[in-house]
Formats: structure tokens, sequence, C-alpha cells
């Protein structure tokens, strides 16, 4: 059930944050911390850790709290440190819930599980983690990887549960957007390249990862093109966790000469050798 006033209390660009491993998967605390640093010095108002950037699915419960943790530790008080916590087993989500709201996270947040689920069984899951969770839940809203939701009426039933407070809504339907928005729902524009039309449809703020570089990073794999711009700038976050993909040697050629020849060259130390 949506709480009178809960757009006041969520509101801004909140960067979807990597998580920064070795070739083993595991978590390194260091270069998170820097990555961190770097987004708040940027004035951005939160994060959201271990989402579909963050690799929260590819990682164990374990090592998805010792993320959350160190977000905590390196997040300034009054940012708004929102956890992904959606795992392919209700108990799971319930345990991260639980954890992400034991140690302060602003709210928490989960893509249905996958794997052919009814909307009653979808609906039943976000009802036990928002019943687990102390801290406010918002549903992930993506429709072509969780097609479980797909109706306005469901998303509206979603939001009248108990301490859901609304949605991260990655689509392109603006109208349904501009419904829940006028609900009274929290609603963060999912959809980097689309942010500036969620935010005139009455979007709260937006969770994303490639705001400024939109229309190179698209060409790629999001998430391996992410990382390497990253470490070409100086802070390197490994590899992609498996199963997913690092880029191919002729991806990585096309990507440089790409940025190189745009107006971000100098932020990543490359020069256009066609000039």
């Amino acid at each position: 059930m949506i709480e009178p006033n809960m757009q006041k209390h969520f509101f801004g660009i909140l960067p979807a944050v990597v998580t920064p491993v070795d070739e083993a998967g595991n978590f390194q605390a260091a270069p998170f911390a820097r990555l961190l640093a770097r987004l708040y010095a940027a004035q951005v108002h939160g994060i959201y850790v271990c989402g579909l950037t963050g690799e929260g699915w590819q990682q164990s419960v374990a090592q998805r709290m010792r993320v959350a943790e160190a977000a905590m530790e390196h997040s300034p008080a009054g940012k708004q440190v929102i956890v992904h916590v959606g795992a392919m087993s209700t108990n799971d989500a319930v345990t991260l819930a639980r954890h992400a709201s034991a140690i302060g996270a602003a709210a928490v947040s989960s893509l249905p599980p996958a794997g052919g689920l009814s909307f009653v069984e979808v609906r039943e899951y976000y009802r036990a983690l928002a019943e687990a969770s102390s801290v406010p839940l918002l549903v992930y809203y993506f429709p072509s990887l969780a097609p479980a939701i797909t109706q306005l009426d469901q998303l509206l039933e979603l939001c009248a549960l108990p301490n859901v407070a609304g949605l991260k809504f990655t689509d392109s339907d603006f109208y349904k957007l501009s419904w829940l928005a006028r609900s009274g729902a929290v609603v963060f524009n999912g959809s980097d390249e689309m942010l500036a039309t969620g935010l005139l449809r009455g979007a709260c703020g937006g969770i994303g990862s490639i705001y400024n570089l939109v229309s190179i990073i698209l060409r790629y794999p999001v998430l391996a093109a992410v990382k390497t711009l990253l470490a070409w700038s100086g802070l390197d976050c490994g590899p992609c966790i498996k199963p997913r993909r690092d880029l191919t040697p002729a991806e990585l050629s096309s990507l440089r000469e790409q940025i190189a020849a745009s107006s971000f060259a100098g932020r990543f130390g490359l020069t256009d050798a066609r000039a």
C-alpha cells in the first residue's frame, strides 16, 4: 500500500553500479569504494546495488550481503541506497531483504524470479518480500525480461500490497508510467535512453548506468562495455561474472575508436587517430 507523500522520500539520479570482482568472481571492496567516491563526488542522489548492472543474480547470497554492506559503508548520510534483492527462491530474496533492512538501506527492490511464473505466483513473491522487509519495496517492472507482469491493473495491484512504495519502470509505455505516478506510486525511470521522457511523464528520478554514453554503449554488450570504460578511466572493476562475456578484441577496437572520436575522449585518455 502506497503511503501518503512517499514520493517525497525517493528522488533523483541513482546510478545502477557495477560490482567489481576478480577473475574468480570474488567481490573487490577497494575499487568499489573508489567507484562510489567518484559517483558521490558527481552529486548523485544515491545508488542501486546488485541489480542487473551489478550482476546480483550471478553472485551468492553471502557475497551480495558484503556488497550491500560496502555500499552502506561508503555512502554519505542522506543518500538513497536501494538494494536489489531479487533471487530465484523466495527464501533467498527474503534473507537479502531482511539483511538490507537491518543495515539501513533506504529501500529494497526486486525483479520477479525467472522461470515462467504466473502473475499470481509473482504477486505472492512480492507479498512475502514486502512483509519481510522493514524498509519500502520497489517492484522492478521490466516486461521484456519478466513477462508475468504486463498490465497496468497488475502493477496497481502490486503497488497496493502493504509496504510496496512503487517501482523501477523499465519500459516505453509512458502512459502507463504517468498513470502509476498519478496514483501516488514512487516511479523511477529505468530505460536510460528515455530518461527525459520518463521525467516529463511523472517519474521521480532515474536508475540507470549509461546516461551520458547511451548512443555508443548500446552497440555493445552493455555491462562489458561499461566495465571496459571504467578501466580506461582508471578504475578497473574487473571482468564480467560468467556466464556474461567480456568484449571481443574486435569490439574493444571498435569501442576505442568510437570513444576516441567522441567528446568523451579526454576522459578516457584517448585521442582520435583520424584527427
